[in-house]
């Protein structure tokens, strides 16, 4: 069974579907490795950062195991259920488009107790830092306190929905592989830009500093495997 060509429009839930039929079909047999997630993407005509997708959520299914320094191996040909959830770095984009302009709404608009608000939620995020904790508590707070001042409880509801898509499945093992405390550092270095454009009323300054931020998660989530993964062949 030949690989097929996804189609740009599909997402990583229809690269999923096709890699777990050729596992099903036993061109992957159990214990074998996948090929690398660079060679994928060249057979599948997709971009890398889609089959990492695809391939982690095989993973939270149970039907492949991804080690760290050696490869992604198929552990069964019984797929659970199909993970159905919104595609992380999808997600991200929409977060860029719509936040990049509350952002800038809010250096328009924001009086200083409000300013004040988002260095609390920043102290947040360092305080769960320091602990050794993910600051996902601060983090929400500190984009919904931004979404808050323009004022439209519908850009509300869908930034505090945008957000909670992290705690998907599929976010959360990405999360696992690709977040860690030097990540969550820069993260919350470009926190603080976003805070100081808002401060200084500069519109402009504030929504590229909210779109770099994004962007810069966005490629967090698609940094190279370990070395060692990337470089295991079948």
């Amino acid at each position: 069974m030949p690989f097929q060509p996804i189609e740009p429009r599909r997402l990583y839930r229809q690269i999923a579907d096709q890699l777990r039929l050729l596992i099903q079909a036993g061109e992957f047999p159990v214990g074998a490795r996948l090929p690398p997630e660079r060679d994928l993407a060249l057979k599948l005509g997709v971009s890398r950062p889609s089959v990492r997708e695809a391939l982690i959520a095989l993973e939270v299914e149970g039907l492949v195991e991804v080690r760290m320094g050696s490869g992604i191996y198929v552990r069964s040909r019984d797929a659970a259920d199909s993970v159905v959830a919104e595609s992380p770095l999808e997600t991200i984009r929409a977060r860029q488009l719509v936040e990049g302009e509350l952002a800038a709404q809010a250096a328009e608009l924001a009086r200083p107790a409000q300013v004040e608000g988002l260095i609390e939620a920043l102290q947040a995020m360092e305080a769960e830092a320091a602990a050794g904790q993910v600051p996902i508590q601060g983090d929400r707070l500190f984009h919904l306190r931004i979404a808050e001042i323009p004022g439209n409880s519908v850009l509300l509801r869908v930034v505090g929905e945008l957000f909670d898509e992290r705690h998907n499945p599929l976010s959360v093992k990405l999360g696992d592989y690709f977040e860690n405390p030097a990540s969550w550092k820069s993260a919350i270095a470009e926190h603080r830009r976003v805070i100081d454009a808002i401060a200084a009323g500069d519109a402009a300054r504030a929504r590229e500093a909210m779109r770099h931020h994004l962007a810069c998660s966005h490629d967090r989530l698609t940094a190279n495997w370990a070395p060692a993964t990337e470089k295991a062949k079948t």
